[in-house]
């Protein structure tokens, strides 16, 4: 006997929890939460041209894909993110229909390339579907009750809220920061405006957990928490170029998960590229555990 029928629908707001369930199930390392799935959903970041679809069986989201334009890129590069379908689900065509819509949703773009990422057991629907795995990404968790102490700043840094600082500033050092950090998209600056509507106004972004450096009063290094109850997620973690070789980015990714302990959270989770050696050893150093690989996949147009 035939399996029930699913239905495609564009996600709407009120799926979010339902969404962040099935998220939770397939990749319990990735951390977004309820208030910010809602929103991404109910008021999408403008110029990105971003979608989110949903598949349901008998009434119940059992699939979820997004699809947008690549904001930290100048390249013409689309993302179709988190493409993913119930374990009892699979293998009667949910995914390729998936796909189908956030193609779809993404053609009128004129894009060149399109990047997504899929799990291990994933990788054979990634080349069906004309995707090429490339490069290698690491997941990591962190019990926080095993913390390693907070160092003493070296002379002239002092560690700060990002709540207390210029979001602009915050921006310069991620756009500064993030220039040479390996993948398979070529980084460029991101707009302030996408910015603040992508990170700065994200409701999971922890402003008061997130920290920064300033060396001699301007800001050299930042790291950005969202979180979600109990459980953080370390964004990003980076320091402007003129100042690394200093620690600050093991000492603000260590003030910031001290500030996340101190408010109640338990475990926090973080992704790297495999090539990313220095961070890394950071998360090394401060006692992270893999826990999952992925793969970045690239589709020519």
């Amino acid at each position: 006997m035939p399996g029930p029928q699913f239905l495609l629908r564009p996600a709407r707001p009120d799926d979010a929890p339902a969404v962040v369930a099935l998220r939770r199930l397939v990749f319990p390392f990735l951390l977004r939460g309820v208030a910010s799935t809602r929103q991404l959903i109910a008021t999408p970041p403008p110029g990105l041209h971003w979608a989110g679809f949903v598949a349901e069986v008998d009434g119940q989201i059992v699939g979820w894909v997004c699809a947008s334009r690549n904001e930290h890129t100048a390249e013409a590069v689309g993302e179709v993110s988190l493409l993913h379908v119930h374990p009892d689900q699979r293998r009667r065509g949910i995914g390729g229909a998936l796909l189908a819509e956030a193609t779809t949703h993404l053609a009128s773009l004129d894009l060149t390339r399109l990047h997504g990422r899929a799990l291990p057991e994933a990788l054979p629907f990634a080349r069906r579907n004309g995707f090429t795995p490339s490069r290698q990404e690491q997941f990591s968790a962190l019990d926080l009750h095993t913390l390693p102490p907070l160092p003493t700043p070296p002379d002239g840094a002092r560690l700060v809220p990002l709540a207390d600082v210029d979001p602009r500033h915050v921006h310069r050092v991620d756009v500064l920061a993030g220039a040479d950090e390996p993948g398979d998209v070529v980084s460029g600056a991101i707009s302030y405006a996408d910015w603040i509507a992508t990170t700065w106004d994200n409701v999971g972004l922890d402003r008061a957990v997130s920290t920064g450096v300033e060396v001699d009063g301007e800001l050299a290094a930042i790291s950005l928490v969202k979180r979600d109850g109990t459980r953080i997620w370390s964004d990003y973690t980076g320091t402007v170029p003129q100042h690394r070789g200093r620690g600050l980015a093991r000492l603000v990714k260590l003030a910031a998960l001290h500030r996340a302990a101190q408010g109640g959270v338990t475990t926090a989770y973080t992704g790297n590229d495999a090539a990313n050696a220095p961070m890394l050893a950071v998360n090394t150093r401060l006692g992270y555990r893999q826990v999952a690989v992925q793969w970045s996949c690239v589709r020519e147009r």
